[in-house]
């Protein structure tokens, strides 16, 4: 799956250098050597690497220089410096300097090894470590699903079949609905689930800041970019980047990310390198792209490269039946430090005959209001929003029918936790025993 990690080996010692060259690629690896400093440098210029294996003793640019250039170009990149019994001290101060560690010549490939993929482990670890300074999620819900309708089943079932690809996957569906706790489940259940789950939201920046955030800029690329910066690409190489309302992208910043879908390169902002990444694409929108499309404010040829899978999200008034459990689920988690509140039937009604806008997003920010402002343990319906107060009261019969179903669903859930005592239930309930015993008649429950 992964990119293989780009080596280059300098040494002014041509036969050392095509043997360790040589055994570097066969062990796996994508090896560039060169003979002097210089020449790394130049190396440098028109490639990534991940790290470089650098002698410490060579003519005109030593191996400390040399060193200091390759940190002033790539911060990122490892340095593993190779030193003689007489040069240790220029070695240390090497690491000292920067470099990762040093290797007395001459060295085992064993060891170079080892010491290799430490430093490869260690450049992956940093650039996770931007990804986590410099993103604050905005979370809308939870970190797992809530749910068991027949809408949400058969999205469950779609992401575990599209999870064991690698393919570009799009996320449709109405603010709200949870397209990013979606995105992470793909990414979970996923052959990278171990590297990073890096979000971005097209929405919330302008397209210069956005393009330095996805493709990293190098130092003087414009006004105040006073250090050289990778982007999100990279920091998800290996993992999987969430492009968030990507129907917002401007149509420059489209025509480079279809060049990415195309070549698999990135070039940071100011800088004409290109560089390898191996980063799975998930893609979210609110908006009809197809219908963007067409009114020429979306590329044509990107929507296609996007729209391999795709997946829609339910609103939450097509999946009813997944209120009383939503509700039931942000009850548990606002309530850890206090008694839990329970919903009156008549509330939990009316909940379920709203028609949330907002999707899952304006229903736990609900629950949330109504557990800090109400008093007591029960909440009922004069204390809920006065716009869902409002629906309530003027929903048709037919809807009705439709939510003696989820109250059905809700008496019978109770139930079940207080094992068939209908005196507990109905105290969990907030109704009268003689209330209850008429309930389970209406609906035909035998307890």
């Amino acid at each position: 799956m992964s990119k293989k990690p780009n080596i280059l080996f300098t040494d002014d010692e041509k036969t050392f250098r095509n043997i360790m060259t040589k055994e570097l690629t066969r062990m796996g690896y994508n090896v560039t050597g060169c003979g002097s400093g210089a020449e790394t440098i130049e190396k440098m210029q028109g490639k990534d690497f991940d790290v470089v294996i650098l002698d410490m003793n060579m003519p005109v640019m030593d191996g400390i220089e040399t060193m200091k250039r390759v940190k002033e170009m790539e911060p990122t990149t490892e340095v593993i410096v190779l030193t003689g019994q007489g040069t240790i001290e220029n070695a240390v101060q090497a690491t000292k300097l920067g470099a990762y560690d040093y290797l007395t010549k001459p060295c085992k490939l064993t060891e170079l090894c080892v010491l290799l993929q430490k430093a490869l482990e260690k450049r992956q670890l940093n650039r996770e470590n931007v990804h986590l300074k410099r993103l604050v999620k905005d979370v809308c819900g939870t970190s797992v699903m809530v749910g068991n309708s027949i809408a949400m089943n058969a999205v469950y079932k779609m992401v575990a079949k599209v999870a064991a690809s690698d393919a570009v996957v799009l996320i449709q569906g109405e603010s709200g609905t949870g397209k990013e706790l979606i995105a992470q489940m793909i990414h979970q259940r996923s052959i990278r689930a171990n590297k990073p789950f890096v979000v971005i939201n097209c929405a919330t920046l302008q397209e210069a800041l956005l393009e330095s955030e996805l493709f990293g800029h190098v130092k003087g690329a414009f006004t105040g970019a006073v250090e050289s910066r990778i982007g999100l690409f990279e920091v998800a190489d290996g993992g999987t980047l969430f492009l968030d309302e990507i129907g917002e992208l401007a149509i420059n910043t489209q025509a480079k990310l279809l060049r990415v879908f195309q070549s698999g390169e990135i070039r940071r902002v100011g800088d004409n390198k290109a560089i390898n990444v191996d980063t799975r694409i998930i893609a979210a929108t609110h908006r009809d792209l197809a219908g963007e499309v067409k009114r020429g404010k979306f590329r044509e040829d990107l929507y296609f490269r996007l729209n391999v899978i795709t997946l829609s999200l339910p609103p939450l008034r097509d999946k009813r039946e997944d209120i009383p459990v939503l509700i039931d689920h942000f009850l548990d988690n606002f309530c850890k430090n206090r008694q839990k509140k329970i919903l009156l039937p008549e509330a939990m009604t009316a909940m379920s005959q709203y028609y949330w806008p907002g999707n899952v997003r304006e229903l736990k920010n609900t629950i949330e209001r109504l557990v800090v402002m109400t008093e007591g343990n029960s909440i009922s319906i004069e204390d809920l929003p006065k716009n869902i107060r409002l629906v309530s009261s003027t929903t048709a019969e037919g809807t009705e029918v439709i939510l003696s179903g989820v109250e059905k669903k809700h008496i019978l859930k109770v139930l079940h936790e207080k094992r068939g005592n209908k005196t507990l239930a109905a105290e969990a309930l907030g109704i009268s025993l003689k209330t209850l015993y008429n309930k389970l008649k209406v609906y035909h429950i035998d307890v």
